[in-house]
């Protein structure tokens, strides 16, 4: 298997000498970088499979530089903070983090989370070529990561490209975080189910709620289903 590689970005020293130690016995390689300009520039010239982030960075903060990725990309993102209330967690999630970790935290936890994504997404099977999946106005092609709604076109990212081919597929049937999860992240998932939770939020912002069909509706205590009438 190629070498993985994981950036981190922190402004402690301590932080990227904890956290390298333990990912250096699991063969990882590190890129180590202490704000967040320098971590959108990192970014722009070397392809790494995960980023470590904190939210609270110098120049620009960590949950700015999740925004910006999250226009393009949907590599992991595990974000470290000092502020454990849930509202923050949460904050973190529907931002398009993968995971939330609170300091003091232990490094060798954060590398075990490390290692379970890294592990999965790579053992995660290629995608056979499918063809545009459609339900009412929606419709949704999973290989060229475009999403309409009747002729238009609207911006999502990868993740929220699956989950919504996940939905059509499975349309009218009620599925839970976990089944979700597994589908769509392709993962047994270490963090918190909520990540489900916020990236149908920021599709629901995404999408049309006028004179469209294809309700993505909650279902209390369970999870998700694309109901409406086709």
């Amino acid at each position: 298997m190629d070498t993985r590689t994981v950036m981190i970005c922190d402004d402690k020293e301590a932080v990227h000498e904890s956290l390298t130690r333990f990912l250096h016995e699991d063969g990882i390689e590190v890129i180590s970088v202490y704000d967040g300009e320098a971590a959108l520039e990192a970014l722009s010239r070397h392809p790494v499979d995960l980023i470590i982030l904190d939210v609270m960075l110098p120049r620009i903060n960590g949950t700015d530089v999740c925004r910006t990725i999250r226009r393009s990309s949907d590599i992991p993102i595990i974000f470290l903070s000092a502020r454990s209330e849930e509202i923050d967690r949460i904050i973190g999630l529907e931002l398009g983090g993968d995971d939330y970790v609170t300091k003091p935290f232990s490094p060798r936890e954060v590398a075990l989370r490390v290692r379970k994504i890294l592990s999965r997404t790579s053992a995660a099977p290629a995608r056979p070529a499918t063809q545009m999946l459609r339900y009412a106005e929606l419709s949704v092609n999973p290989d060229t990561m475009e999403v309409f709604v009747g002729e238009q076109k609207l911006d999502m990212t990868a993740k929220e490209v699956h989950l919504l081919s996940y939905l059509i597929r499975n349309a009218q049937k009620v599925l839970n975080r976990e089944q979700i999860l597994k589908a769509v992240w392709g993962y047994d998932y270490y963090g918190d189910t909520r990540a489900v939770d916020a990236v149908v939020k920021r599709i629901r912002k995404k999408l049309p709620t006028e004179n469209v069909h294809f309700p993505i509706q909650s279902i209390y205590g369970v999870g998700y289903r694309l109901g409406g009438q086709v």
